[in-house]
């Protein structure tokens, strides 16, 4: 059975595979309007959620399909009963479970029984649909990304580790730039890959310079308690530190953006932005991604 759980979990031929047919879906919308008909997805939420919500959402309907919001209060997912049986039940009338949560473990597990397709929809660990996302945004706006500099400035969290796992697979350039705070603790964890072309430094400027594409997220996550905010101070992405980048470089931030923050509302809505168009294309991958594991 399939599911889409992490980047790590495919290979270069199958992403390559899930972004041509986003790419298809969203020059020809209507050749796939009935792709889903009679499909329901299933979606748990046990974190907040825009984009991924809406974009799923109206995605398995631009599909000919139903979305089917799950409360796991009204459900008592992992509560009422054990989650494993939960997701015995709902396999008998859904197609396939969207699950966004805290413990990674739990989405591991669940796709591990093969009773439905599973998709992870973000958990304390990774954010896959998020970054194959981002692959396709930079790979329609700059060229492909096996090309370009990628650049990271921010925490080392769920949306970096799946980054880290597609660079692991095209091996594209990547920095990396955190506080050395933050990359004194994690810097095994980073480089444990032996990946090549991945550059780690707690300078902003060394990292982000000649980048192609520059990153970045909340400093802390979102429902995460913590400190950490006070090593970021110096580590804003803004209009001035960006001239250290290549000509045409891009600006992405997976959102939402605390600005004036990680990012500057200066830059967040100038022309190098393209956080909007980077949030709508998560639908067309995503949609991708459900036809490739129903």
């Amino acid at each position: 059975m399939k599911h889409f759980v992490d980047i790590s979990d495919f290979n270069i031929n199958k992403l390559n595979s899930l972004l041509k047919s986003a790419k298809e879906i969203k020059k020809n919308p209507n050749k796939f309007s009935n792709k889903c008909k009679n499909k329901t997805l299933g979606m748990i939420f046990q974190k907040e959620s825009t984009r991924t919500r809406v974009s799923f959402a109206v995605g398995i309907q631009k599909l000919g399909g139903y979305g089917l919001e799950l409360s796991t209060d009204s459900i008592g997912f992992g509560k009422r009963e054990s989650a494993e049986d939960i997701l015995r039940a709902l396999s008998q009338y859904i197609d396939v479970l969207l699950i966004r949560n805290n413990n990674h473990k739990i989405i591991k597990s669940l796709s591990s029984l093969n009773v439905m397709p599973i998709i992870n929809g973000l958990s304390d660990y990774s954010h896959p649909c998020q970054i194959l996302s981002d692959m396709f945004t930079i790979n329609e706006k700059i060229g492909d990304i096996k090309n370009k500099l990628i650049t990271w400035v921010g925490d080392y969290n769920n949306v970096l580790r799946s980054l880290i796992q597609l660079q692991n697979l095209y091996q594209f350039k990547l920095n990396i730039v955190m506080p050395k705070e933050i990359l004194k603790k994690n810097k095994t964890k980073i480089i444990k890959s032996n990946s090549k072309n991945l550059m780690l430094t707690h300078i902003i400027k060394e990292g982000i310079k000649y980048a192609d594409c520059v990153m970045t997220d909340a400093w802390v996550s979102m429902g995460e308690k913590s400190n950490k905010k006070k090593y970021f101070k110096n580590y804003q992405v803004n209009s001035d530190i960006f001239k250290n980048t290549s000509k045409d470089a891009i600006f992405m931030h997976c959102l939402p953006a605390h600005r004036d923050e990680e990012v500057s509302s200066k830059l967040l809505d100038s022309k190098n932005s393209v956080v909007w168009e980077q949030a709508k294309n998560r639908m067309f991958v995503q949609q991708s991604i459900i036809l490739s594991i129903l």
